[in-house]
């Protein structure tokens, strides 16, 4: 990405493990796997949650962007979703899961959002945020590239944010099928119909950048 987001964390509260006082043991080594780091965070040692966020912190905030076509709020909404996480670490039934777990966390965040904001938008109550090509296209992407993505971001907005979701994990954040279906919480079977229904959509309206340019 384009853009760089720095997020810090300000853990408030957390699960049942947490909130005991924990032992006294050395910070945990960024080389510990997620398992043994949710493990220790179980515990309550702070230090091993820190480590899980520094380590998935910019695969959160690059779903959030992706998803939303912009950098509004995605600081606010990765860190409410590891505090969600922080919170429920308990239910985690596969540690070694962690972050497609945070990953679900936060697309269920930015769908909320998305659903306000657009409700917001159609009373008359809030703008449509504009799409920021700076924070989801690459650094040296071509006038082409960036046409499209403009182009593509202003179809996705007219369709449901499910698919929307859907779609944008598949082809932008070029996630597979299994990854999708996990991180939206639906079958491989509904996750596959919503993103047929959005290439449907957007094959059917999407216009090559300067096309009149190259006939």
């Amino acid at each position: 990405m384009a853009t760089q987001h720095n997020a810090r964390l300000r853990l408030v509260g957390g699960t049942d493990a947490a909130s005991k006082k924990p032992r006294r043991e050395p910070a945990p080594s960024s080389e510990l796997d997620d398992a043994q780091l949710v493990s220790l965070a179980r515990e309550g040692h702070l230090t091993a949650f820190e480590t899980l966020y520094r380590r998935h912190a910019s695969f959160a905030l690059n779903v959030a962007v992706r998803i939303q076509g912009n950098a509004v709020d995605v600081e606010d909404v990765v860190h409410d979703a590891y505090l969600r996480a922080h919170q429920r670490l308990t239910e985690l039934r596969e540690p070694a899961l962690f972050r497609p777990w945070l990953g679900s966390i936060v697309v269920r965040l930015v769908r909320s959002r998305m659903r306000r904001r657009r409700l917001l938008a159609a009373l008359g109550m809030a703008s449509v945020e504009p799409v920021d090509l700076d924070a989801i296209a690459a650094t040296d992407a071509s006038p082409e590239v960036r046409a499209q993505l403009a182009q593509i971001y202003a179809l996705l907005r007219t369709i449901p944010s499910d698919e929307r979701i859907a779609w944008t994990l598949r082809y932008i954040e070029r996630h597979r099928l299994e990854v999708v279906a996990e991180l939206v919480g639906c079958s491989l079977a509904t996750v596959k119909r919503r993103i047929s229904r959005a290439q449907a959509f957007l094959t059917a309206h999407f216009v090559p950048p300067f096309a009149e340019e190259s006939t």
